[in-house]
């Protein structure tokens, strides 16, 4: 059995967590007779005050990318409000949640009466500013500007109640403050799934490098001299993280299977690439995971993601003639491995079958209105098993992510060496058997177009950076931010598209040579007999059409093009959609809280 860190909370820590969601937050009082002065009484006080803390991602990474470029779907996702017509505060109710910092702030009152060592006490300590920081990370990337708190709040306290939002700056200072105590004192070693020094180093980073790109390209922000302290604290913790040699990119020597396999993995105890896992066991956490990542439920791949996956020999994909009518087979010849361990490719031998009706066995990529026709298999477990599935870990931080921010942070400053890129991105390369970067590739007029606005001296190596950075953290949840971070908020009005046709008739989708499917003028009707391939199975047919018609795949020409997913993505407004608002009843109970950016 696996060894897993659990989280649960005891009925003193029960009375001592707080809720609230309006403005009387951060003032509530216990509710029942349990308080600060019958707990706290020693390390198991402690820790189980600090498990109540933990609420790190699960399974659901696989599908964080939904409404990038890197995911269509079909959901209400909120980047939808904010780009449909012109949203007002009403519209965001949620998100001013403070519960998480009064159980912080409150802990941090009341800690040190546990009789403990300064080492043990300045543990918890990080271990509860650490968390802090996280909590004011989220709210700083969704707000900009909002009230900080270091302290406990009574009801009597109505100039702390009803003050005004902090600007960006103060509250990133607090932060950063938060985070270095944390990387100073947090222990080196913890149990699975605890967090060590190495998370808070890692967070500490990755923080860093949003913050000093979101600086350095945001102006509405008029903090763009400070940017570089930032990117180059995120290089230095970064380095800090990879001179330890505590990590390594998991590899078997299996370039075609390593990087799909690190994702449906059982056991991520010991694995050298996680410093974070959601850890899971049958019938004791289960791990959530679902079939559904696999397609045609709300989330689905898009043909732009793909086409930035290189050539097998380094090559841009973009860079060959008509590749945007290239069929479906041939999108995935000669590409980076780890396009055919992300994506379902032409011969995909499908298990895992639950709600697919055309059953196991080699599979024929499933067609339906409004999705992309790719298949996602990154973090899909290919394994009918309840068992297995249930056991499914989740890389929440990875070591591929360390080496990432260190060379984008060393690029944005204009310092990186073919050294550099040798100990971070070549290693990312080499796993899968690509081609190593260079300090001087060409321009890639396809990513030079998408991010226009880099400011480094080292732009082209940059625009690669970006590259191998959707490519190696594709559809775990980064992209949104990242498009925030480096004020590409207008690639999210592109609508999404997935599989080119040339036109009606018969097509081959597992590479074998042999159609597979028939598509139909959306006129036309099914057969209730099906006709046979040359392999004596039934075609699988599809009528055509464009959005709005009657059919059951939308492509862009009605009979020909790519698949398409929507009409309209909305606009992206400049600054406002890279910010929410504060929620409207709040705003009325706390004149003070001003709205900022349009809204």
């Amino acid at each position: 059995m696996k060894r897993i860190h659990t989280y649960i909370v005891g009925m003193g820590l029960a009375a001592l967590s707080f809720s609230a969601c309006n403005n009387d937050f951060l003032d509530r009082q216990p509710s029942t007779s349990i308080g600060s002065d019958n707990f706290f009484n020693g390390e198991q006080d402690l820790k189980l005050y600090i498990n109540n803390m933990y609420n790190f991602p699960g399974w659901g990474i696989y599908n964080d990318d939904q409404s990038t470029d890197n995911a269509a779907t079909t959901g209400a996702t909120e980047i939808k409000l904010v780009m449909g017509g012109n949203p007002t505060a009403s519209a965001f109710p949620n998100g001013w949640n403070w519960e998480q910092l009064r159980s912080v702030n409150y802990f941090l009152a009341n800690f040190r009466k546990a009789p403990l060592s300064e080492d043990v006490l300045n543990h918890y300590e990080g271990l509860a500013r650490f968390f802090r920081a996280q909590f004011y990370v989220n709210k700083v990337k969704r707000y900009s500007d909002v009230p900080w708190y270091d302290q406990v709040i009574n009801t009597n306290d109505t100039e702390l109640l009803m003050k005004e939002r902090d600007p960006r700056s103060l509250v990133v200072e607090k932060i950063m403050e938060d985070y270095a105590f944390a990387a100073e004192h947090v222990n080196e070693t913890s149990e699975s799934g605890a967090v060590n020094r190495w998370i808070v180093k890692a967070y500490q980073a990755k923080f860093a490098l949003y913050e000093g790109t979101y600086r350095r390209y945001h102006s509405e922000l008029a903090l763009e001299s400070t940017a570089s302290q930032f990117l180059q604290l995120a290089a230095d913790v970064s380095k800090n993280i990879m001179d330890g040699g505590k990590f390594r990119l998991y590899t078997t020597g299996s370039p075609t299977q390593d990087y799909m396999n690190l994702f449906v993995q059982q056991n991520l105890n010991g694995n050298p690439e996680v410093l974070l896992a959601t850890y899971s066991e049958n019938g004791i956490r289960n791990s959530g995971w679902n079939e559904t990542v696999f397609g045609n439920y709300e989330v689905s791949p898009t043909k732009d993601l793909l086409q930035d996956y290189l050539m097998a020999d380094g090559s841009y994909y973009t860079n060959q003639p008509g590749y945007t009518t290239f069929p479906f087979v041939k999108e995935f010849e000669n590409r980076d491995p780890r396009l055919s361990q992300t994506y379902a490719y032409p011969g995909f031998n499908l298990l895992n079958v639950d709600t697919y009706s055309q059953g196991g066995g080699l599979y024929v990529q499933q067609l339906a209105k409004n999705f992309t026709g790719y298949h996602q298999i990154k973090g899909f477990v290919n394994d009918p098993s309840t068992v297995v599935q249930n056991n499914l870990d989740i890389p929440v931080l990875r070591y591929a992510e360390i080496l990432l921010t260190y060379a984008e942070a060393k690029a944005e400053l204009g310092t990186l060496t073919q050294g550099d890129l040798d100990q971070s991105i070549n290693l990312l390369r080499n796993r899968v058997g690509m081609p190593q970067l260079s300090l001087t590739p060409a321009v890639d007029p396809v990513q030079d177009a998408k991010y226009p606005n880099t400011s480094t001296a080292q732009r082209p190596v940059l625009l690669e950076i970006r590259r191998e950075r959707r490519i190696e953290m594709a559809l775990e949840g980064y992209r949104y931010d990242d498009l925030m971070r480096w004020n590409a908020g207008k690639l999210l009005e592109k609508e999404q598209e997935g599989i080119y046709f040339s036109g009606l008739g018969k097509h081959d989708l597992t590479g074998d040579g042999v159609p597979d499917i028939i598509l139909l003028n959306n006129n036309e009707s099914i057969p209730a007999v099906k006709e046979k391939n040359t392999l004596g199975k039934d075609f699988i047919y599809y009528r055509t059409g464009s959005i709005g018609q009657d059919a059951g795949v939308f492509l862009k020409n009605g009979t020909s093009g790519t698949v398409q997913t929507s009409t309209d993505n909305g606009t992206f407004q400049e600054p406002k959609s890279y910010y929410r608002p504060v929620p409207q009843n709040q705003v009325l109970l706390n004149p003070n809280l001003k709205q900022i950016f349009g809204w």
